[in-house]
């Protein structure tokens, strides 16, 4: 069998590139020509220089052959500035052709790496779970909006005839996070920078268990069904507690008041005005920063089997990649 993976140099898709291989599939990752190959070092995979925004022509003929195509591309940066038009471009537009060019090759099975994000924010008390819409503000949140898009646009594949099957990642950590995306919270401890915390959470999730997820969503998976691949539901704090402790640092000293954030926000509203789009983080966020954003995974654990990796496993499996691969000490 062949597997057609696009975002196979970023994160999540390099390792399930590695697990794919480790089961003696063939693979063919779709690249672009800049695309840094760090996280693809030491995989025997085909590669072909391409972009999900080629056009539904060069996409079919990329993906031609191929049994299961894994669509886990996107601009998923949170805190780094993208423009809007570039991030619809390929989080939205990219996965309709995606979709389209795979019911034209005609694809045994169709997996989409959606999000957490596209789920919104979850009433007070409560955890997300596969039934739940967006429901925050475009503006507020684009990512989150642009990938809630994308899911839409499979459906219609869906409904068309495309085999395909939702998976909603949290925030993934683990080894090869090689752009440095919720990995970079050991980073930021190494440096002695986690000393406060935001008043919210998320749910933190291996990168293992997302790969088990992708692979049991193309073998079991329902055709048009979402699965949320979650691990532990942990605050901010807590999260940078464990960060702290892998460099014998203490946990945040300050715990930042709700009351602050939005006073933040703005003052980093104004200097983006002043500094522009290059300041490294982003006022709409911060403000989603002070809720809890939780996550209930058991449709996923019940029906694909998926395992459940303690969030301090998968830290530390992300610091030791990191330590071994020269990338905290920059």
């Amino acid at each position: 069998m062949r597997a057609f993976v696009t975002g196979g140099t970023g994160f999540v898709g390099s390792n399930l590139v590695a697990a794919l291989l480790e089961r003696g599939m063939q693979v063919r990752v779709l690249r672009r020509s800049t695309s840094p190959m760090a996280a693809l070092a030491g995989l025997d995979c085909e590669t072909r220089i391409g972009d999900v925004n080629d056009g539904v022509e060069a996409l079919t003929e990329a993906m031609a052959g191929c049994d299961w195509v894994f669509h886990t591309a996107a601009i998923s940066d949170y805190w780094r500035h993208r423009t809007q038009t570039r991030l619809y471009r390929t989080n939205v537009d990219g996965t309709r052709d995606m979709a389209t060019a795979a019911l034209r090759a005609g694809v045994k099975r169709f997996v989409y790496t959606s999000s957490l994000a596209a789920l919104g924010i979850p009433s007070r008390g409560h955890e997300l779970v596969e039934t739940d819409e967006f429901n925050i503000r475009p503006r507020q949140f684009p990512y989150g909006h642009s990938k809630h898009l994308a899911e839409a646009e499979l459906r219609k594949a869906v409904a068309a005839g495309l085999p395909a099957v939702i998976v909603n990642p949290s925030v993934v950590i683990g080894p090869r996070d090689v752009n440095r995306i919720a990995s970079a919270m050991l980073v930021e401890a190494q440096h002695g920078r986690l000393w406060f915390a935001a008043p919210g959470g998320t749910n933190f999730v291996s990168v293992d268990d997302v790969v088990a997820g992708h692979l049991a969503a193309a073998e079991r998976g329902r055709i048009g069904e979402r699965y949320i691949l979650g691990g532990e539901n942990l605050s901010f704090r807590a999260a940078f507690t464990e960060a702290n402790e892998l460099f014998g640092r203490r946990p945040p000293s300050v715990m930042l008041p709700r009351w602050f954030i939005p006073v933040a926000a703005a003052g980093v509203s104004v200097a983006r005005a002043v500094v522009g789009p290059r300041l490294p983080i982003d006022a709409r966020q911060m403000r989603l920063s002070t809720a809890d954003i939780f996550a209930d995974a058991t449709k996923s654990r019940e029906e694909l089997g998926v395992p459940f990796t303690p969030f301090a496993t998968a830290l530390r499996a992300g610091y030791e990649w990191y330590r071994d691969n020269g990338y905290l000490h920059r």
